[in-house]
């Protein structure tokens, strides 16, 4: 497994994303952008001009989108993005773990679903990204994790197939509700839904805090990448 690996599945859940969403992926020489529940991304470009990266702000701003992010390797030269506005983010950290080691009884609190209503309050648009769930052949998985079987609603993860790598994302657990080991069992849970369709290894991009779940899980880091984000001003 290498960070190029851990990349292209990055980039393929974004592409996915977007085009269940009704949003657009598009290429601007050797950039590649999408644009997603989370606003326009920049991924993963090789190299990039100024010009480049404001045309993909100008867009940004066509659609109403309020920020604009970027994912890079280390090895990419930043400063188009600093002299178009961007900022330096937070650093992803690239983990992999062979599927085939991730077995252990499953958590009763935690449950695959293709649809929920657990964001109707909150975030009643999320519920949109269910029918990358029900698209078949499976693909994607999403699983919700609760206080005790039908309780409080305590977090989440998706699970993303790319050949056989699957990409884990969008896993949270809510702060009063952590160290329960919820966590442990969201990720179990994608993770083996992922390896029942075919599946070898899982990937992800993990944040200091959450680095202490994956490593105790099995995961192992092997990189590190860069993001940079750009907040546009409301029109």
């Amino acid at each position: 497994m290498t960070v190029s690996d851990c990349e292209r599945v990055q980039a393929g859940w974004f592409r996915t994303r977007a085009a269940a969403l009704g949003g657009e992926v598009w290429t601007d020489g050797p950039l590649t952008w999408t644009d997603g529940p989370d606003g326009l991304n920049l991924m993963f470009p090789e190299r990039m001009t100024t010009a480049a990266v404001e045309r993909g702000v100008r867009r940004a701003r066509e659609r109403g989108l309020s920020i604009v992010g970027a994912w890079l390797g280390l090895d990419v030269d930043p400063a188009p993005l600093a002299e178009a506005g961007f900022e330096r983010g937070w650093s992803p950290w690239w983990m992999t773990c062979d599927l085939s080691t991730l077995d252990e009884p499953s958590d009763p609190r935690v449950a695959l679903q293709d649809d929920s209503d657990d964001y109707e309050e909150h975030d009643p648009g999320y519920r949109a990204l269910f029918a990358l769930v029900r698209s078949r052949p499976p693909r994607v998985w999403y699983a919700a994790g609760y206080t005790s079987p039908g309780a409080r609603f305590a977090g989440r993860a998706w699970s993303f197939l790319d050949g056989d790598l699957a990409g884990i994302f969008d896993m949270s657990v809510w702060p009063p509700f952590q160290r329960q080991g919820i966590g442990r069992g969201l990720l179990h849970a994608v993770c083996a839904a992922a390896r029942k369709a075919g599946g070898r290894h899982a990937v992800l991009n993990a944040t200091p805090e959450g680095k202490l779940l994956y490593s105790a899980c099995g995961f192992t880091q092997i990189g590190e990448g860069i993001t940079w984000w750009r907040h546009l001003e409301a029109a």
